[in-house]
C-alpha cells in the first residue's frame, strides 16, 4: 500500500489511486471518480461498506451469487470482469482529505484511452464529478454515461432507483437480458 505524502496542509495528501481492473473482454467500463479513504486503505475499489457498488451489481446478475467475505475481493473482481465489467477511476492522483469528490484538489487523470480494450462498447460514470470527464471520454468513440453514484454521500437517490438506471445501461449493451 502506498502511504499519502504529506503535502500542503490546507489541501490534503497526495494520494495515489488504484490500478484499472479490466480484461480484453470488458464491454462497459465503469469510471468513479477516485478511491475513498476505506477503498485506498484496503487497496480494493467500492470498499467502504455504505457504499452501493457491490450491492447494485448483485442486484443486476441475481441470479449469479457475488462472493462474499473478508477475503472476496480478487473474486468478485473476477465475478466483475466475467460479466463484462471493468472498474477504474478518472483521476489517477490528486491531493483530499477524507471522502469527498468535492475535497479533490490538483487531480491527475488517468489514461483511459490507453487501455486498449478491443471490446469496449460503452463507459459509465458512477457519479458527477467522474462525469466531468464525459468530454474526454467521449473521444474515444462508444456512448457514455453518467450513472447516479453508489456512494453513501448520494442519499437523493433510492437504491431501486440506482438500480433501475444501472440495469438499463447493462442492458443496452446486452450485459443482461
Amino acid at each position: 500500500m502506498k502511504l499519502p505524502v504529506p503535502s500542503d496542509a490546507a489541501t490534503g495528501p497526495v494520494l495515489t489511486g488504484l490500478a484499472p481492473v479490466v480484461s480484453p473482454a470488458t464491454v462497459v467500463l465503469i469510471l468513479g471518480s477516485f478511491p475513498g479513504v476505506k477503498s485506498l486503505e484496503r487497496q480494493q475499489y467500492y470498499a467502504h461498506p455504505q457504499n452501493q457498488f457491490w450491492k447494485i451489481l448483485q442486484a443486476v446478475w441475481p441470479d449469479i451469487p457475488l462472493p462474499s467475505g473478508a477475503d472476496s475481493y480478487a473474486q468478485r473482481c473476477r465475478w466483475l470482469l466475467e460479466r463484462g465489467l471493468g472498474v477504474w477511476d478518472v483521476y489517477a492522483s490528486c491531493e483530499r482529505e477524507g471522502s469527498l469528490d468535492s475535497a479533490i484538489r490538483a487531480p491527475v487523470a488517468n489514461d483511459i484511452a490507453g487501455l486498449h480494450l478491443p471490446k469496449l462498447a460503452a463507459i459509465a460514470h458512477n457519479g458527477g464529478e467522474s462525469f466531468k470527464h464525459a468530454r474526454h471520454t467521449r473521444t474515444l468513440g462508444v456512448p457514455v454515461y453518467q450513472l447516479p453514484s453508489t456512494s453513501p454521500a448520494n442519499a437523493s437517490w433510492s437504491f431501486e432507483r440506482k438500480l433501475a438506471a444501472w440495469r438499463e445501461v447493462m442492458a443496452a449493451h446486452k450485459l443482461v437480458a
